[in-house]
Formats: structure tokens, C-alpha cells, sequence
């Protein structure tokens, strides 16, 4: 072998992944390997799906809400998710009798004492009232889309053999609208032990629940925490429990460059209202359940027909995904 030879030849070893004799390589797999999956064009194509005139507004216990979560089922199968009681979509009674369903996937966990982090978005909204049409689009077709890319980024990463400690017990709720039914549901269901692991084997506990995620109206750049910056999120949660500093650091060595916001704006009661009474996150709050809500904030075109598509920035709702994927990841 010539000196050449030999020196291409030990470069080629080199660069082999690092391994002990007779086991298997060891890579390094980055969670940057994720973002290959994550699109705006795919993101701008789930809010307009249910944002369509075709699903009437997703009005809990419609048409249109039933067509939502067939479609919310196909992209958790198509993923590769596992179901949970072997089906997709769970139906239940809201209040006046609609007939609603939760739509839940599984992401296994690796850790030999099972724990779960739910991540959740509801997909109702108004439907059609008095012969208009509420679309829909930031509350909460955003918070369902981002469920959705949230869930492809994760499901990306455990094929690749990305393994984490933590199930991600994905969750697109009905009947927000009618009174958090959704929530109350899924809680009821965790509380009874009637959500069994499909592959554990055993019931999904409250106790096995580390943290709930809520992603509520994320897709809007109307109401900035600053004026002028359309790049930002807010997060709501317990000091204690929300571990924001994961999130700063996450902001910060992924330079997203986003402005956070940890209250509603600056105010007090405004904050308690939000994170408090107002959204899903509500039902796991009363139980004792650390749980956190990301949110672009309310709009004027919130609750009315003009909640249409063509008011999300989806390039910052990208960022605003990949930020939640990433504070994610690093808590899983």
C-alpha cells in the first residue's frame, strides 16, 4: 500500500461512526433533523383544509367537525402514531347532547417507569351561525396545525431512532366550545384509568402525566407583545412547573430570535383569565397538573367571520412550532 493510500485509508476510518468492537455504531441524532419535515406550505395546507367552507366551521357535534377529525386521524396514522384503545377518535356526550370526539395518538416512550407529556389543541369552533360562516382559522385551526407538525417532527425523530424517556400523548380536542368538554373528557377518561398504553399494557394515569402543552390561537402576528415585532409567542404557566428557562434556552441556541412573553401582556388578571378559566388547559390545572399554554394572543378578527386563513403569517408560525418542538424535546 502506498503512503497515500494508507493516509486515505485511515481518513476513511475516521469518519466511520464511533463504535465499539462487535456492538452496534453510536450517532448522534440532533432534533435539527426534524425541521426536514416541518414546512410552511404544509402548515398554510392544515389550516386551510379546516378552515374550508366544506367543514362548516367545526362546530362540536357537526358535519364538519366529524369530517375534522377523520382527517386529524389520517395524518396521526399516517405518521406512524399508535392508537389508543385501538381507535383514533373517542366519542362522548357534550352538553345539550352533541355528539363529540377527542382524536388521540400515541408517541411510546422509552423509560421503564412510564410518564407522559400531553401536547393538545382543540378543533372545534363556531360552525355556522345565523347563516354565517366562522372559519375559524386562528382559533383554533392554528393551534391544531401546529398539533399536527408538532406530532410529525416527533414521529420524524423516532424513526430515525431518536428515543425519549417520555410518551407524547398527542390530543386534537372537541368542545372547547362547549364548556371545555373535551378536556373534561380526555380527564375524566386519564382519571378512570380507561386509556391503556398500547404498548405497555397498562392504564394511562393522572400520577404518569409530567405535563400538559395547549396550543391555543398560535398562528396570528396582530396582537404583538411589541409593536412592530411580529416575531414572538407567549407562554402561560406556573413560575415553578413551566420550566420557561428550557424555553429561553431553546430561543436562544436555536436563534429563533423570538420575543417571549410569560404573562398576558402585562396584566394580572388578564394573565389568570387566559391561562386560568378560558382554555383547555383549565380542566388539568384544577387537578394539579403542571401544564402550560402557548398562544399568539387574541384578535380583533377572533370569534368572527373574518378569522380567515389569509390573517396567519405562517413563516412565523414555523418558528413559532419550532420553538415548542424544541422546548419539547429537550423536556421528553
Amino acid at each position: 500500500m502506498t503512503k497515500l493510500a494508507k493516509i486515505f485509508f485511515i481518513l476513511c476510518l475516521a469518519l466511520l461512526p464511533f463504535g465499539v468492537a462487535g456492538q452496534s455504531p453510536r450517532y448522534t441524532i440532533s432534533p435539527i433533523n426534524a425541521e426536514s419535515v416541518l414546512k410552511t406550505e404544509n402548515i398554510r395546507s392544515d389550516v386551510e383544509y379546516l378552515c374550508a367552507e366544506s367543514l362548516g366551521g367545526r362546530a362540536c357535534g357537526s358535519e364538519g367537525s366529524w369530517k375534522a377529525a377523520v382527517w386529524i386521524s389520517g395524518q396521526f396514522s399516517s405518521m406512524g402514531m399508535k392508537m389508543i384503545n385501538g381507535a383514533w377518535a373517542h366519542g362522548f356526550r357534550a352538553s345539550g347532547g352533541d355528539f363529540c370526539r377527542n382524536v388521540i395518538g400515541l408517541i411510546p416512550g422509552s423509560s421503564t417507569d412510564p410518564r407522559y407529556v400531553i401536547v393538545m389543541a382543540h378543533f372545534d369552533n363556531l360552525g355556522i351561525l345565523n347563516g354565517s360562516f366562522y372559519p375559524g382559522a386562528d382559533s383554533n385551526a392554528s393551534g391544531v396545525a401546529a398539533l399536527v407538525e408538532v406530532a410529525r417532527m416527533f414521529s420524524h425523530m423516532k424513526n430515525i431512532r431518536r428515543n425519549y424517556g417520555a410518551g407524547l400523548l398527542v390530543v386534537a380536542l372537541d368542545g372547547k366550545e362547549k364548556d371545555l368538554a373535551g378536556a373534561r373528557e380526555l380527564w375524566n377518561q386519564l382519571e378512570a384509568g380507561k386509556l391503556v398504553d398500547p404498548v405497555t399494557g397498562s392504564a394511562i394515569l393522572p400520577s404518569a402525566i409530567s405535563l400538559v402543552v395547549n396550543l391555543d390561537q398560535v398562528g396570528s402576528t396582530l396582537s404583538p407583545i411589541t409593536k412592530g415585532n411580529p416575531n414572538y409567542l407567549i407562554m402561560l404557566g406556573e413560575d415553578g412547573t413551566s420550566r420557561r428557562g428550557v424555553l429561553e434556552s431553546v430561543n436562544r441556541t436555536q436563534h429563533l430570535g423570538m420575543e417571549l412573553g410569560f404573562d398576558y401582556y402585562g396584566s394580572k388578571d388578564f394573565t389568570k383569565l387566559f391561562y386560568r378559566s378560558i382554555s383547555d388547559q383549565k380542566v388539568f390545572i384544577e387537578h394539579g397538573v403542571p401544564s402550560v399554554m402557548f398562544t399568539s394572543g387574541i384578535t380583533f378578527q377572533n370569534n368572527k367571520v373574518t378569522d380567515t386563513t389569509e390573517t396567519l403569517d405562517y413563516d412565523i408560525m414555523r418558528k413559532r412550532i419550532q420553538l415548542v418542538f424544541y422546548y419539547l424535546d429537550k423536556i421528553l
